[in-house]
């Protein structure tokens, strides 16, 4: 039987496809809603997700609460989508994951046992494997790694090619090993620079920052966590220029906003610090 909190989230969910329904609707709709295809909707799905994880970055609940329900909004418009195609509806996407869930998890639904988390990650891709094999190949990995990129960041991508290859051997020694490729690389791309070759210096570029990604590994952080890091701290940081300049930056030399960068460094730290 269903509890209060269980009846009240039914409901209001049963409101927003009743919404998303009559936005759809060829009378009476909304135009912009009307003409929406799946492929039309992906870089809107694609940007929710990237601020539902900047909001979980930033520790913003309030704005993690109304981007989560824009997220939320994305899945049921495709879902009312495929339900007016006659394809699928909500109800086989919940009913999907639901199975899938159940399945991957048979050390808390079938059989009840206590794992570590590495053996619930290993017998997860075990399980994922055994549903989904891969067609008669002479090189299954790549191809299980070629279908998985697919949907990622080309930096998640390059971490999950190098976890992977790594775990089959195609490994470093040691954290030197890393680095010295690191400026194996960075040479070939001083070269490349030098050449005036675009191409080749673009080709380059990927494999330096792909070797970072291998250090990222190593040291277990994310570089995606990283980047994004960098992202919102240079532009905190060039917010105090812009700011101390009134947005006026023609006149200033750039010994003038290298010293404005210090400054803004110098204040934001003591900022976070004080914070802490």
């Amino acid at each position: 039987m269903k509890n209060q909190a269980q009846i009240k989230t039914t409901q209001a969910l049963d409101e927003l496809i009743g919404i998303v329904s009559q936005l759809r609707e060829p009378i009476g709709g909304c135009p912009w809603d009307q003409e929406q295809t799946h492929q039309s909707l992906i870089p809107y799905l694609l940007e929710e997700a990237h601020e539902v994880a900047d909001a979980i970055r930033c520790e913003d609940n309030e704005n993690l609460c109304e981007e989560l329900g824009d997220l939320l909004l994305q899945v049921i418009l495709h879902a009312q989508i495929a339900s007016e195609e006659g394809r699928f509806t909500l109800e086989d996407i919940a009913k999907v994951i639901s199975k899938k869930l159940i399945r991957r998890h048979p050390h808390v639904f079938d059989k009840p046992q206590k794992l570590s988390i590495n053996q619930v990650q290993a017998n997860w891709e075990k399980i994922k494997q055994s549903e989904q094999p891969l067609k008669e190949s002479s090189y299954p990995l790549t191809d299980l790694l070629r279908k998985k990129i697919k949907s990622q960041t080309a930096l998640a991508g390059a971490m999950s090619i190098s976890k992977k290859v790594a775990n089959v051997g195609f490994e470093w020694e040691t954290m030197q090993d890393v680095w010295d490729k690191v400026n194996e690389e960075l040479d070939e791309l001083k070269e490349a620079l030098l050449s005036k070759n675009k191409m080749h210096a673009q080709q380059e570029l990927g494999d330096v920052l792909f070797t970072l990604v291998n250090i990222a590994r190593w040291i277990q952080i994310s570089p995606e966590e990283s980047l994004a890091g960098t992202n919102k701290r240079f532009l905190a940081r060039f917010s105090y220029i812009e700011s101390a300049l009134k947005g006026q930056f023609s006149g200033h030399s750039l010994h003038e906003l290298e010293k404005l960068w210090k400054e803004a460094k110098k204040q934001l730290e003591k900022s976070s610090q004080a914070i802490e």
